[in-house]
Protein backbone atom coordinates (compact mmCIF):
# COMPACT_ATOMS: atom_id res chain seq x y z
CA UNK A 1 0.00 0.00 0.00
CA UNK A 2 1.16 3.76 -0.29
CA UNK A 3 0.06 6.94 0.76
CA UNK A 4 -2.57 9.26 -0.92
CA UNK A 5 -1.29 12.42 -2.14
CA UNK A 6 -2.85 15.25 -3.28
CA UNK A 7 -2.33 16.93 -7.04
CA UNK A 8 0.05 19.51 -4.47
CA UNK A 9 2.00 16.20 -3.48
CA UNK A 10 0.67 17.00 -0.21
CA UNK A 11 -0.37 13.46 1.97
CA UNK A 12 -4.47 13.02 2.15
CA UNK A 13 -5.44 13.32 6.00
CA UNK A 14 -9.37 12.10 6.72
CA UNK A 15 -9.96 12.89 10.79
CA UNK A 16 -6.51 13.81 11.20
CA UNK A 17 -5.18 10.35 10.18
CA UNK A 18 -3.50 9.93 6.78
CA UNK A 19 -5.02 8.05 3.92
CA UNK A 20 -3.40 4.82 2.42
CA UNK A 21 -4.39 3.09 -0.46
CA UNK A 22 -4.15 -0.39 -0.59
CA UNK A 23 -3.36 -2.91 -3.34
CA UNK A 24 -7.06 -3.34 -4.24
CA UNK A 25 -7.16 0.39 -4.82
CA UNK A 26 -9.50 1.05 -1.15
CA UNK A 27 -8.79 3.57 0.72
CA UNK A 28 -8.20 3.33 4.34
CA UNK A 29 -7.14 5.94 6.80
CA UNK A 30 -3.93 4.84 9.33
CA UNK A 31 -4.99 5.18 12.93
CA UNK A 32 -0.88 5.62 14.24
CA UNK A 33 -1.46 5.76 18.04
CA UNK A 34 -4.18 2.64 17.97
CA UNK A 35 -1.08 1.14 15.64
CA UNK A 36 1.47 1.63 18.05
CA UNK A 37 -0.94 0.42 21.04
CA UNK A 38 -1.47 -2.72 19.48
CA UNK A 39 2.44 -3.19 18.79
CA UNK A 40 3.48 -2.44 22.76
CA UNK A 41 0.58 -5.18 23.33
CA UNK A 42 2.15 -7.62 21.33
CA UNK A 43 5.38 -7.08 22.50
CA UNK A 44 4.70 -7.84 26.01
CA UNK A 45 2.99 -11.15 25.15
CA UNK A 46 5.68 -12.22 23.44
CA UNK A 47 7.69 -11.03 26.88
CA UNK A 48 5.18 -13.49 28.42
CA UNK A 49 5.77 -16.39 26.40
CA UNK A 50 9.03 -15.95 26.10
CA UNK A 51 8.99 -15.89 30.31
CA UNK A 52 7.12 -19.14 30.45
CA UNK A 53 8.96 -21.20 27.58
CA UNK A 54 12.30 -20.32 30.27
CA UNK A 55 10.60 -21.28 33.04
CA UNK A 56 9.30 -24.38 31.41
CA UNK A 57 12.71 -25.38 30.42
CA UNK A 58 14.04 -25.06 33.61
CA UNK A 59 11.24 -27.66 35.01
CA UNK A 60 12.60 -29.86 32.17
CA UNK A 61 15.97 -30.03 33.28
CA UNK A 62 14.99 -31.95 36.35
CA UNK A 63 14.11 -34.43 34.14
CA UNK A 64 16.79 -34.90 31.74
CA UNK A 65 18.56 -38.22 30.91
CA UNK A 66 15.13 -39.71 32.31
CA UNK A 67 13.79 -42.89 30.09
CA UNK A 68 10.06 -41.58 29.78
CA UNK A 69 8.77 -45.15 28.87
CA UNK A 70 10.98 -46.92 31.97
CA UNK A 71 9.30 -44.33 34.08
CA UNK A 72 5.78 -45.24 32.92
CA UNK A 73 5.92 -48.93 33.51
CA UNK A 74 7.69 -48.70 36.98
CA UNK A 75 4.43 -46.14 37.73
CA UNK A 76 1.82 -48.52 36.23
CA UNK A 77 3.62 -51.02 38.70
CA UNK A 78 3.22 -48.98 41.93
CA UNK A 79 -0.27 -48.37 41.00
CA UNK A 80 -1.18 -52.33 40.67
CA UNK A 81 0.95 -52.52 43.46
CA UNK A 82 -1.17 -50.24 45.66
CA UNK A 83 -4.32 -51.86 44.51
CA UNK A 84 -3.37 -55.18 45.43
CA UNK A 85 -4.24 -54.22 48.96
CA UNK A 86 -7.76 -54.35 47.97
CA UNK A 87 -7.55 -57.06 45.13
CA UNK A 88 -5.27 -59.65 43.77
CA UNK A 89 -2.78 -58.56 41.51
CA UNK A 90 -4.17 -60.67 38.48
CA UNK A 91 -7.13 -59.03 38.96
CA UNK A 92 -6.47 -55.19 38.77
CA UNK A 93 -6.59 -55.22 34.90
CA UNK A 94 -10.40 -56.68 34.52
CA UNK A 95 -11.73 -54.77 37.42
CA UNK A 96 -10.60 -51.01 35.44
CA UNK A 97 -11.94 -53.06 32.61
CA UNK A 98 -15.33 -53.23 34.68
CA UNK A 99 -15.14 -50.13 36.21
CA UNK A 100 -14.90 -48.43 32.77
CA UNK A 101 -17.64 -50.31 30.70
CA UNK A 102 -20.23 -48.98 33.48
CA UNK A 103 -19.01 -45.73 33.31
CA UNK A 104 -18.90 -45.31 29.13
CA UNK A 105 -22.06 -44.63 28.54
CA UNK A 106 -22.52 -41.64 30.91
CA UNK A 107 -19.20 -40.38 29.66
CA UNK A 108 -20.75 -40.83 26.31
CA UNK A 109 -24.00 -38.93 26.97
CA UNK A 110 -21.94 -35.96 28.68
CA UNK A 111 -19.84 -35.47 25.40
CA UNK A 112 -22.93 -35.78 23.17
CA UNK A 113 -24.22 -33.56 25.54
CA UNK A 114 -21.50 -30.98 25.65
CA UNK A 115 -20.98 -31.31 21.74
CA UNK A 116 -24.75 -30.24 21.33
CA UNK A 117 -24.47 -27.22 22.67
CA UNK A 118 -21.27 -26.18 21.15
CA UNK A 119 -22.86 -26.81 17.79
CA UNK A 120 -26.06 -24.82 19.07
CA UNK A 121 -23.74 -22.11 19.90
CA UNK A 122 -21.62 -21.88 17.11
CA UNK A 123 -25.23 -21.65 15.03
CA UNK A 124 -26.70 -19.27 17.07
CA UNK A 125 -23.38 -17.03 16.79
CA UNK A 126 -22.70 -17.35 13.47
CA UNK A 127 -26.07 -17.37 11.96
CA UNK A 128 -27.10 -14.75 14.04
CA UNK A 129 -24.09 -12.97 12.60
CA UNK A 130 -25.60 -13.48 8.87
CA UNK A 131 -29.16 -12.50 10.08
CA UNK A 132 -28.10 -9.14 11.46
CA UNK A 133 -25.35 -8.20 8.91
CA UNK A 134 -25.77 -4.54 7.87
CA UNK A 135 -23.61 -5.24 5.15
CA UNK A 136 -26.20 -7.57 3.84
CA UNK A 137 -29.07 -5.44 4.25
CA UNK A 138 -27.27 -3.27 2.43
CA UNK A 139 -24.91 -3.87 0.09
CA UNK A 140 -25.81 -7.69 -0.93
CA UNK A 141 -28.84 -8.77 -3.40
CA UNK A 142 -29.49 -12.15 -1.71
CA UNK A 143 -30.68 -13.10 1.57
CA UNK A 144 -28.77 -14.04 4.60
CA UNK A 145 -29.26 -17.66 4.16
CA UNK A 146 -28.13 -17.48 1.30
CA UNK A 147 -24.93 -15.53 2.12
CA UNK A 148 -24.16 -17.82 4.82
CA UNK A 149 -24.27 -21.04 2.49
CA UNK A 150 -21.79 -19.24 0.66
CA UNK A 151 -19.41 -17.72 2.80
CA UNK A 152 -20.42 -19.75 6.28
CA UNK A 153 -17.75 -21.78 6.01
CA UNK A 154 -15.04 -19.05 6.37
CA UNK A 155 -15.59 -17.84 9.76
CA UNK A 156 -15.32 -19.58 13.30
CA UNK A 157 -16.55 -19.72 16.63
CA UNK A 158 -12.96 -18.36 18.69
CA UNK A 159 -13.51 -18.11 22.51
CA UNK A 160 -17.39 -17.06 21.98
CA UNK A 161 -16.08 -14.91 19.51
CA UNK A 162 -16.81 -14.85 15.09
CA UNK A 163 -13.42 -14.77 13.37
CA UNK A 164 -12.93 -14.72 9.41
CA UNK A 165 -10.73 -16.87 7.75
CA UNK A 166 -9.06 -16.82 4.38
CA UNK A 167 -7.12 -20.35 3.95
CA UNK A 168 -5.86 -20.55 7.17
CA UNK A 169 -5.18 -17.10 8.12
CA UNK A 170 -7.31 -14.88 10.40
CA UNK A 171 -8.67 -11.88 8.33
CA UNK A 172 -7.72 -8.51 10.14
CA UNK A 173 -9.17 -5.33 10.14
CA UNK A 174 -8.17 -2.91 7.71
CA UNK A 175 -9.52 -0.17 10.07
CA UNK A 176 -7.97 -1.24 13.01
CA UNK A 177 -4.35 -2.31 12.36
CA UNK A 178 -3.22 -5.16 14.25
CA UNK A 179 -7.20 -6.63 15.35
CA UNK A 180 -9.05 -8.94 13.75
CA UNK A 181 -11.67 -7.93 11.71
CA UNK A 182 -15.51 -7.40 13.02
CA UNK A 183 -17.98 -10.13 11.41
CA UNK A 184 -19.26 -6.62 8.57
CA UNK A 185 -15.92 -6.01 7.80
CA UNK A 186 -14.62 -9.58 7.42
CA UNK A 187 -17.50 -10.18 4.99
CA UNK A 188 -17.01 -7.42 2.95
CA UNK A 189 -13.19 -8.45 2.37
CA UNK A 190 -14.40 -11.91 1.33
CA UNK A 191 -17.17 -10.98 -0.64
CA UNK A 192 -15.00 -8.46 -2.63
CA UNK A 193 -12.40 -11.40 -3.49
CA UNK A 194 -15.41 -13.72 -4.67
CA UNK A 195 -14.85 -14.14 -8.06
CA UNK A 196 -18.70 -13.97 -9.20
CA UNK A 197 -19.80 -11.06 -6.68
CA UNK A 198 -21.12 -8.86 -9.41
CA UNK A 199 -23.66 -11.74 -9.16
CA UNK A 200 -24.93 -10.78 -5.73
CA UNK A 201 -24.15 -7.43 -4.62
CA UNK A 202 -26.92 -4.98 -5.33
CA UNK A 203 -26.85 -2.61 -8.08
CA UNK A 204 -25.20 1.08 -6.87
CA UNK A 205 -22.76 3.19 -7.09
CA UNK A 206 -20.68 2.11 -3.70
CA UNK A 207 -20.55 -1.42 -3.83
CA UNK A 208 -17.59 -2.60 -1.42
CA UNK A 209 -14.41 -2.12 -3.01
CA UNK A 210 -15.74 -1.16 -6.56
CA UNK A 211 -16.97 -3.50 -8.33
CA UNK A 212 -19.52 -2.87 -10.25
CA UNK A 213 -22.06 -5.11 -12.04
CA UNK A 214 -23.48 -6.53 -15.23
CA UNK A 215 -26.63 -4.01 -16.29
CA UNK A 216 -28.89 -6.90 -17.71
CA UNK A 217 -29.18 -8.18 -14.17
CA UNK A 218 -29.73 -12.16 -13.83
CA UNK A 219 -27.61 -12.32 -10.24
CA UNK A 220 -28.62 -14.79 -8.18
CA UNK A 221 -30.52 -12.44 -5.99
CA UNK A 222 -33.15 -11.61 -8.68
CA UNK A 223 -36.31 -13.88 -9.70
CA UNK A 224 -35.25 -14.61 -13.56
CA UNK A 225 -32.01 -14.41 -15.38
CA UNK A 226 -31.33 -15.29 -19.04
CA UNK A 227 -30.00 -18.71 -20.18
CA UNK A 228 -26.78 -17.11 -20.96
CA UNK A 229 -26.38 -15.40 -17.35
CA UNK A 230 -27.96 -18.72 -15.71
CA UNK A 231 -25.35 -20.85 -17.65
CA UNK A 232 -22.37 -18.37 -16.11
CA UNK A 233 -23.20 -19.26 -13.19
CA UNK A 234 -21.30 -21.11 -10.70
CA UNK A 235 -22.68 -24.59 -9.81
CA UNK A 236 -23.75 -23.08 -6.22
CA UNK A 237 -24.58 -20.14 -7.55
CA UNK A 238 -27.38 -21.83 -9.64
CA UNK A 239 -28.23 -24.12 -6.74
CA UNK A 240 -29.10 -20.90 -4.79
CA UNK A 241 -31.17 -19.57 -7.57
CA UNK A 242 -32.97 -22.50 -7.76
CA UNK A 243 -33.65 -22.67 -4.27
CA UNK A 244 -34.37 -18.58 -4.11
CA UNK A 245 -37.39 -20.18 -6.69
CA UNK A 246 -35.58 -17.98 -10.07
CA UNK A 247 -36.56 -18.80 -13.42
CA UNK A 248 -34.38 -18.93 -16.54
CA UNK A 249 -35.51 -17.16 -19.36
CA UNK A 250 -34.68 -17.76 -22.95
Amino acid sequence: MKLKLDEQGHVVVSDGKPVYVHDDGKEIPFDAPAAMQKIGELNGEARDHRKRAETAEGKLKAFEGLDVDAARKALETVQKLDHKKLVDAGQVDQVREEVTKALQPKIDEANTRAEKAERALHDEKIGGAFARSKFIADKLAIPSDMVQARFGAAFKLEDGNVVAYQGDKQVFSRTKPGQIADFDEALEILVEQYPHRDHILKDSGANGGGASRGGNGGGAGNKTATRARFDAMSPQERMDFSKAGGTVTD
